[in-house]
């Protein structure tokens, strides 16, 4: 009976070790797939070795006990480039925290699927496309700053499904229409908006596409 119990036990260690390598790379290739997409003229991402089992022992990367990614800190770190689709595979993390640097491009409809993320900090980059409707399925997210970029089109009413949203930020973009002011967009303030030349003040208009999730173009 000791003998069955035993190798029991290894047959269950051997599959989390193995479940951990295998999301470890997952979330490992996602990430390399960032970093090669960026330019890094500090250097900052020069711990990023995609041989490794798992990049929680990469600089500027944070994991759980399980080994699964939870925070990314590169805030101010001169990194240009685009944000990748493949960030949306990182299923447990609750920081992304990318601000005041000079990427450019869309934000990818897949960071929808960052089910955990808290945070959401792309401020002052150079951003461009419409806000994705996707990020209406962050039930936890908290912080969502996308100022400072060149976002366009109207902003999602689907945004205002955010219950835990606390802090906004849409300013200095150029976005146009109108915005919420129904649900968790109630508590924000004009601040929150301003700066946008072609938005002209409360409640949004207008016709949502639902059938594709995207976005849609002022008249």
């Amino acid at each position: 009976m000791e003998t069955w119990v035993v190798k029991v036990f290894n047959i269950v260690a051997i599959f989390v070790l193995l479940s951990e390598a295998a999301y470890g790379n997952m979330e490992g290739d996602a990430l390399y797939a960032f970093r090669k997409a960026v330019k890094d003229p500090k250097n900052v991402l020069g711990s990023w070795d995609p041989t490794l089992v798992d990049p929680c022992t990469w600089f500027h990367v944070t994991c759980d006990d399980d080994k699964r990614v939870t925070r990314l800190d590169l805030g101010h770190a001169k990194l240009s480039g685009l944000l990748v689709p493949e960030l949306g595979k990182l299923e447990r993390l609750q920081f992304l925290e990318l601000y005041m640097n000079d990427l450019v491009g869309p934000i990818p409809k897949q960071f929808g699927e960052l089910k955990s993320l808290v945070s959401l900090d792309l401020y002052h980059n150079n951003l461009t496309g419409y806000i994705p409707p996707t990020l209406s399925k962050l039930s936890n997210l908290k912080f969502l700053r996308l100022s400072g970029n060149k976002l366009t089109g109207r902003i999602p009413r689907e945004l205002t499904k955010l219950g835990n949203l606390k802090i906004l930020n849409v300013s200095n973009n150029d976005l146009c229409g109108t915005f919420p002011t129904s649900g968790s967009f109630s508590k924000f303030s004009e601040e929150s908006f301003k700066n946008n030349p072609r938005l002209e003040g409360p409640e949004l208009l207008g016709f949502v596409r639902y059938d594709t999730g995207e976005s849609w173009s002022c008249n």
